[in-house]
């Protein structure tokens, strides 16, 4: 009779913590999406992850190449083009364009790749064989010590956007110059800027500067997606640095996002560096229309 009394205190006690871990379990996963807002058309908590070799543990800028369903990438180290197919085969092709430097962004205008250093310059270069490239260095003419993470193709303004991580001149702004491709020359001034505070006040407290680390136009909607790995958020905007919604990310999964691409039905892609955890991958995200 005792045993069969300690049996029962036994299989009870179980029972709660199994409950217990279950409705843990279950809140938890309650907090995540209401912490974690989705972005409409977006699934961002289940994304299709490509892990990448240890050479591009620092991938730093990609772009969709809708041909041959590949993405051109960069290494922030290396002065490398990196070329990786997304197909079922993983496959990645490699080409030296110049020294190495610390390369923040990629762009891609015609058959012209632009690769962005750090402090706003450019590499300007075209490939016309394995082992044959034409490359010039473009320096952005702007004073004082400037950082930048954040390049992207506007189509309308047929310009280069360059967003600042931390420049002299802004204060509580982020700053956007341009690149003009037809003409090849930069603009002294900023083209427009994004109001810092708007985006701090929809994030979690805590957070004091407004550092963008990629970008994107939507090439459905024409909304500029923003992406910031200190930040770990997704600001959409309109390509006149105008905020319309701001998403905190699931750091998880956004460990930390230096590229971002779309492909041409709206798929969301996103690069992630190693972040000394794991292997640098490329996150896809299949865009439903709603």
């Amino acid at each position: 009779m005792f045993a069969a009394k300690v049996m029962f205190q036994i299989k009870k006690s179980v029972t709660c913590i199994i409950f217990f871990f279950v409705l843990l379990t279950s809140c938890n996963e309650l907090a995540i999406k209401e912490k974690y807002p989705t972005i409409p058309g977006y699934h961002l908590e289940n994304p299709t992850t490509i892990s990448l070799k240890t050479e591009l543990d620092e991938i730093s800028g990609v772009v969709f190449y809708p041909k041959d369903t590949s993405v051109f990438a960069i290494n922030d180290e290396l002065g490398k083009l990196y070329k990786i197919y997304i197909r079922k085969k993983i496959e990645i092709k490699d080409w030296k364009f110049s020294n190495d430097a610390d390369y923040e962004d990629l762009a891609l205008v015609d058959s012209t790749f632009y690769a962005m250093h750090s402090n706003g310059n450019l590499s300007r270069f075209k490939i016309y064989s394995a082992d044959s490239f034409v490359s010039k260095e473009v320096d952005l003419p702007i004073s004082g010590k400037n950082e930048f993470e954040t390049l992207y193709y506007d189509d309308k303004k047929e310009k280069l956007i360059l967003l600042c991580k931390d420049c002299n001149a802004d204060k509580k702004e982020v700053s956007a110059y341009a690149y003009d491709t037809k003409t090849n020359s930069f603009s002294s001034t900023p083209l427009y800027s994004i109001d810092s505070k708007m985006v701090l006040n929809k994030l979690p407290k805590g957070e004091k500067q407004y550092k963008p680390s990629a970008a994107a136009i939507h090439p459905i909607t024409g909304e500029l997606y923003i992406v910031s790995a200190v930040n770990k958020s997704i600001v959409i905007a309109d390509t006149d640095g105008n905020i319309k919604n701001v998403f905190p990310v699931n750091p998880a999964i956004f460990k930390q996002p230096e590229g971002l691409t779309f492909t041409p039905d709206g798929d969301l892609v996103i690069s992630n560096e190693a972040a000394e955890t794991g292997a640098g991958n490329i996150l896809i995200f299949k865009y439903k229309k709603h």
